[in-house]
């Protein structure tokens, strides 16, 4: 069985999701290019990232649940992480395009076919809804699948934006509201598309999970009678679920190993249960480290 601490999503509704993003791109290109809207288009490119960044999401969640192997100790579980990292990346790359796009647009307004426009906004929108309805649950379980629900929700919010400028052309002609509605919809969508970059990067790169203070985790245990000092920590995230720790316990000389057993469950108890901590590594020992750090100042200790 494979060594994972995800949990499940519900794949079925995954699969639904890909098909139905894939029948509202092609929609809504051809709505696009048949009316003229630069803002359907717009939205046709965020279907069609939206289609490719669900696949890829579902292809890394699958990936994720292989067996580790002595090659790869923790399986395939950055599988899900790259993928976000990639669909993020991908959306930023979009939102440059719609801003260059739009400007042109507001600089030149062309006639656009408003009650076409409309019919396909609607459609995409009524698409889109039940997207983001079907992947909230799992968007929830997965920063993988938390990119690609992003993907979802901000190109709902564009379809909406889609419909009103729809509404707005065929009721008063101003055809200026198709780009100006696209260029607010890029921005907000290249604010949530670095956020996610910068989760994504910051479990790349080992960084300390949010949410959690070392120098909490050092005072709680230190509270323990025979804990004399923490040092040497060592606090990363192999996957969004999936949270390790590792750090040198110096206790009170003259224990013995039944005594120390204990307090290693003890500390391995209070890491799970106040931080959420399941892999927990501890070197227990009685002054064998010249350097106390807590991050070790990089020293080795025998």
């Amino acid at each position: 069985m494979a060594h994972t601490h995800g949990k499940k999503i519900k794949e079925k509704r995954v699969k639904f999701v890909i098909l139905l993003n894939f029948i509202i791109t092609v929609a809504e290109v051809f709505g696009g290019l048949l009316s003229g809207s630069l803002a359907l288009i717009s939205d046709a490119l965020h279907n069609f990232s939206d289609t490719i960044a669900i696949f890829i999401s579902y292809i890394a969640y699958l990936l994720g649940k292989k067996e580790v192997t002595y090659k790869k100790t923790y399986g395939y579980k950055r599988a899900e992480i790259l993928a976000a990292l990639f669909n993020s990346t991908v959306l930023i790359v979009i939102s440059f395009f719609l801003f260059k796009e739009a400007v042109v647009r507001l600089k030149s307004p062309t006639y656009i076919k408003g009650w076409l426009m409309l019919s396909v906004a609607i459609i995409g929108l009524v698409a889109n809804l039940l997207s983001v309805l079907l992947l909230r649950e799992d968007s929830k379980k997965s920063l993988n699948l938390k990119s690609a629900y992003m993907h979802l929700f901000m190109d709902t919010l564009s379809s909406v934006a889609v419909v009103l400028g729809g509404i707005a052309i065929v009721t008063l002609k101003v055809y200026w509201i198709d780009p100006l509605l696209t260029f607010i919809i890029a921005l907000y969508v290249l604010k949530e598309s670095f956020s996610i970059l910068r989760e994504s990067m910051d479990i790349l790169m080992e960084a300390t999970p949010p949410g959690i203070d070392i120098l909490d985790i050092k005072k709680e245990v230190e509270k323990i009678p025979e804990v004399k000092n923490l040092h040497h920590v060592h606090l990363w995230q192999i996957g969004d679920n999936d949270i390790h720790f590792e750090a040198h316990i110096e206790l009170d000389p003259g224990l013995k190993l039944e005594e120390v057993d204990k307090i290693r469950i003890a500390i391995d108890k209070l890491l799970k249960e106040m931080f959420g901590i399941h892999h927990v590594t501890l070197q227990m020992e009685s002054d064998s480290c010249q350097s106390k750090s807590i991050l070790g100042n990089g020293e080795q200790c025998p």
